[in-house]
């Protein structure tokens, strides 16, 4: 195990630099590679993108609890998006403070009325979960949040595990590098991106990735990329800039960019209030929205996916209204479900607000924002909603749960960082991908996972925030 791995060879730090020398290496001989933050958008000089020396124990009954749920997941994502009422419903509260949120809002309401072009949806999402010790020192599941967008990791993720099997083979742990799992997320995307070309019917339209300015995690995408390319689907990347300047729609509304008909969005852009940078973006936006090209996520898809959401579901009978006859499926999902908990103007987000002010370290504050690096713990929960509680600006965040995972030892590999253990958390993503053609449910599929690792003493943020660092389970 992972932990007992360490005990016996922390002590050894000569072997503890050689296996980190092999390590790195191995990292780029697999290719887990990211730009270097000198040169962004240059492939000239790359480097390693962090990762654990080793890999992080996760009981095997949480790791397969976690994986079993998820197609579960994919429906309930799906059936949210094409639900008006309920979006409008939970949402209510949100879009009148949090202009982001009105903004896409806004776009959902301008399709419903125009008429939805395409009746193909694709869903690519991740569930993230954190493993909360309970006080017999036994691991529950509890759900972190549900990315509908720009998920992203499923392309590195699949190149990691051979970086720590052969490490531990290195370190003389045979029986372990053996159980390190097999993992090919970038596989199972591109199977949903694939069978919606497929739907969409035209070989001669390819497969946008809307892209960032910013492309330093550019190799994740591209192994979506190759396995695409490797079933003869052509791929463009395109920021929004490129689309505003040469995107339009034909009277058929299909979506033409620089001359080529798209038959898929794939947006890794478009989630953060900073990714529209002007109002043109905005107008892309809503051409794509408009476009019969298959969006993924389409709108309602990217607005189910907010912490409002999240929040609403947790109520008592929500999860019904979406699954009436499968107690079973809701069952599973409320289990993983941390107490969540509404700021909403009234006695009951009075009640928060008194909650989280008189115990702060028990809760985290949560903006309706992706991306990592947004939430608020301890004292500035306390900061924050003593200038909010009065006003309706509290209605842009939620409450939630802390988790407390159990801390564990390891070493955290990044370029140009001194070679020290740390106390380390590690968080559970799980991939779903699906594609529904009209009423009809093509494609519902878990299509692999990721483990993300970082120093305990870092709140909040993933790997592209700079923060978490890639790692894999090593199940026990």
């Amino acid at each position: 195990m992972a932990s007992r791995i360490l005990d016996e060879v922390m002590m050894d730090a000569a072997l503890i630099k050689e296996l980190a020398g092999v390590a790195k290496d191995t990292a780029l001989l697999q290719g887990v590679l990211m730009r270097t933050k000198e040169s962004p958008n240059s492939s000239e000089l790359v480097t390693y993108a962090p990762f654990t020396l080793f890999p992080s124990p996760v009981p095997k009954s949480v790791f397969l609890q976690a994986l079993s749920v998820q197609t579960h997941f994919n429906t309930l994502v799906d059936k949210i998006s094409q639900d008006i009422d309920f979006l409008q419903e939970a949402l209510a509260s949100t879009i009148e403070v949090d202009d982001f949120t009105a903004r896409l809002f806004k776009i959902h309401q301008q399709i419903l009325k125009e008429g939805r072009s395409q009746s193909i949806v694709l869903g690519l999402n991740r569930s993230d979960y954190m493993l909360d010790q309970r006080e017999d020192q036994t691991s529950s599941l509890k759900q972190i949040e549900i990315n509908t967008i720009a998920a992203s990791f499923g392309g590195l993720s699949s190149q990691t595990p051979e970086v720590h099997k052969h490490i531990l083979k290195v370190a003389g742990r045979l029986e372990e590098s053996q159980r390190i799992l097999d993992n090919n997320p970038a596989a199972g995307l591109a199977r949903g991106l694939a069978k919606a070309w497929e739907l969409y019917g035209s070989d001669r339209a390819v497969v946008m990735f809307l892209v960032e300015e910013v492309q330093r995690n550019i190799f994740d995408h591209r192994y979506i990329e190759g396995e695409l390319w490797k079933r003869n689907i052509p791929t463009v990347r395109k920021r929004f800039d490129d689309i505003y300047k040469t995107g339009s729609l034909d009277p058929d509304k299909r979506l033409f960019v620089d001359g080529k008909e798209v038959a898929v969005v794939y947006f890794r852009n478009g989630y953060m209030p900073q990714n529209y940078t002007n109002e043109q973006c905005w107008d892309v936006r809503l051409m794509m929205e408009r476009s019969q090209a298959v969006k993924c996520p389409d709108i309602g898809t990217h607005l189910a996916g907010t912490k409002k959401v999240q929040q609403v579901l947790a109520r008592p009978g929500v999860l019904e209204r979406f699954f009436p006859d499968q107690p079973q499926a809701v069952q599973q999902m409320r289990e993983t479900f941390a107490g969540l908990y509404t700021l909403d103007m009234g006695p009951e987000g009075d009640k928060t607000v008194a909650m989280a002010l008189a115990e702060p370290n028990r809760f985290v504050l949560k903006p309706q924002r992706e991306g990592g690096g947004n939430n608020i713990y301890g004292s500035e929960i306390v900061k924050v909603l003593r200038e909010v509680r009065g006003s309706t600006e509290r209605t842009a965040y939620i409450l939630m749960d802390k988790i407390n995972p159990a801390p564990i030892e390891n070493y955290l590999l990044r370029r140009d960082s001194p070679l020290v253990i740390s106390n380390c958390l590690s968080e559970l993503g799980v991939f779903g991908a699906y594609v529904r053609q009209g009423a009809h449910m093509v494609m519902n599929e878990c299509v692999g996972h990721l483990l993300r690792t970082k120093s305990s003493e870092h709140a909040d943020g993933g790997v592209a925030a700079g923060v978490a660092v890639l790692d894999n389970p090593l199940l026990v």
